[in-house]
């Protein structure tokens, strides 16, 4: 058997060596390949056309609820005040009264609440009582002008909502009244 010199048959196996290492190389050395087919863009779904509307812009007044708001209106006037421990109407705001009467009776769809208030002297009881009293006597005044019985309601707070939070003549003065509330 003949042999091969040792020298030819190591440089045969380096070579195969180097040529597998290149193949290897080639196969795994390159970047992914960029596709050169061109793709169309997708169209992008729109709404239905419509013609466009602008909203409003907010407004930042209130909204106008009544005359009673409008200081020069004479249904601005909406307190009646008492003198202590009593329920009578002084004559002074008759005409308050008829004015808001006279408004009510041609307004149908309007109604009022009569809220009662004392000042802090006496029981919670007491003035709880007083307070429903005052309402109560404006009421009957109003429907006696020719309010309709259910467009007014009443409602006593006693001393719970001082329109003046001080312990004086001055402050007890103010507390004593009837609001009336559209």
């Amino acid at each position: 058997m003949t042999s091969k010199p040792r020298g030819i048959r190591s440089s045969g196996l380096m070579f195969s060596a180097v040529v597998l290492a290149a193949a290897l190389a080639a196969g795994c050395a390159g970047a992914p390949k960029q596709s050169t087919e061109q793709v169309a863009p997708r169209p992008v779904p729109t709404a239905p056309t419509t013609p466009t509307t602008t909203a409003p812009l907010e407004t930042t007044r209130p909204v106008y609820a009544g005359p009673w708001e409008d200081p020069g209106n004479p249904l601005y006037q909406r307190t009646i005040y008492f003198d202590y421990d009593t329920a009578e109407i002084k004559p002074e705001y008759l005409p308050v009264l008829k004015t808001h009467a006279r408004y009510l009776g041609t307004n149908a769809g309007v109604k009022a609440t009569l809220e009662g208030n004392t000042d802090e002297r006496g029981t919670r009881e007491y003035n709880l009582a007083l307070g429903d009293q005052r309402a109560e006597s404006v009421r009957r005044l109003m429907i006696a002008d020719g309010v309709p019985p259910n467009q007014l309601s009443t409602l006593s707070y006693g001393e719970e909502r001082p329109a003046n939070p001080g312990h004086s003549e001055q402050a007890w003065r103010l507390n004593r009244r009837v609001v009336i509330q559209y």
